[in-house]
């Protein structure tokens, strides 16, 4: 059941009798997660998985063969697209959806999940964002790899005898070893600059990397927010604002990258629109007076359906 082709509409809601479960829950929980978040399950980052020959074909084409030219192409078709007649790009966009579901899918995931991740990860590994620097020709190390392995593990052997080949055998040092301390400490930081943290498979259903996006330079977020063609889910979660401790900052609308935030002249108080909101959560490190929380999705009846 493709329970997200439609994901990025706000208001959209499907429903099944037959397979409500399946229905409130996201997609590769369902089919990846054992019922639960897809994300947390070990099995999906296993080392085993990378044994696969697609998926090192794939990994070998997306980071490091043809990578700049290839993002150069997504960029200006994704730019078409918005050019064709509505019945059109909503039937291409279904079809890339449908596409980037079985090799390239993401899913926008909260600091707290962030921390239960790397409790069962066993190593981090910080590398340059493919994004930025194919797209806007900067070295920004924004991109984590996860491995069930020490020292890297099979994922980071891989991409390292990938960078040599690619790179004239030269070793600069471009994969950086991180503790868990140290990866949570970039993480935080991020947020206070907007940055949108997500998982992403490596060929569904290897996780192999957390990302921390932006509108702007992330082709995945421009591509699911600016031109509703649908690569990655949006959280378990979202944003809700208690109107009790909320100052009329401001600040929190300064960080989101989905305009979920909005403002209220006559009562002075920012409010979340949950139709728009990703549960990234990253508006609260905004937040001094503590009124923004995240709540599960599936507790909202106005978005518990909406990926």
């Amino acid at each position: 059941m493709d329970c997200h082709r439609r994901a990025g509409r706000p208001g959209h809601r499907r429903t099944n009798p037959d397979n409500w479960e399946e229905d409130k829950m996201c997609e590769f929980c369902v089919k990846h997660g054992e019922g639960g978040k897809w994300y947390l399950q070990a099995k999906n980052y296993s080392e085993d998985l990378l044994s696969d020959i697609r998926r090192t074909r794939f990994i070998e084409r997306f980071r490091f063969k043809n990578s700049k030219s290839e993002f150069a192409k997504m960029s200006k078709g994704l730019a078409r697209l918005d050019r064709l007649p509505w019945l059109l790009r909503s039937l291409y966009s279904r079809m890339i959806t449908r596409k980037q579901k079985k090799v390239h899918f993401g899913q926008v995931v909260p600091i707290e999940d962030i921390e239960r991740i790397f409790e069962f990860t066993s190593s981090i590994v910080r590398f340059a964002c493919i994004c930025r620097k194919s797209l806007v020709g900067l070295e920004k190390r924004y991109c984590y790899g996860i491995s069930l392995g020490l020292n890297g593990g099979r994922l980071l052997n891989l991409f390292t005898a990938l960078a040599q080949k690619y790179a004239d055998g030269v070793d600069d040092n471009r994969f950086e070893m991180l503790t868990r301390a140290e990866a949570l400490d970039s993480f935080r930081a991020y947020e206070h600059e907007g940055l949108c943290h997500t998982v992403w498979t490596l060929y569904t259903p290897f996780i192999g990397s957390i990302c921390n996006c932006d509108r702007v330079d992330c082709l995945a977020m421009r591509s699911t927010v600016t031109h509703a063609v649908p690569v990655m889910f949006r959280g378990e979660y979202v944003a809700s604002i208690d109107a009790g401790l909320c100052s009329g900052c401001r600040q929190c609308m300064r960080l989101c990258q989905f305009g979920a935030l909005t403002y209220s002249a006559s009562s002075e108080r920012a409010f979340v629109d949950q139709n728009w909101c990703y549960g990234c959560g990253i508006c609260r490190s905004a937040c001094k007076t503590g009124a923004i929380r995240l709540y599960d999705r599936a507790s909202s009846p106005i978005v518990a359906n909406l990926w």
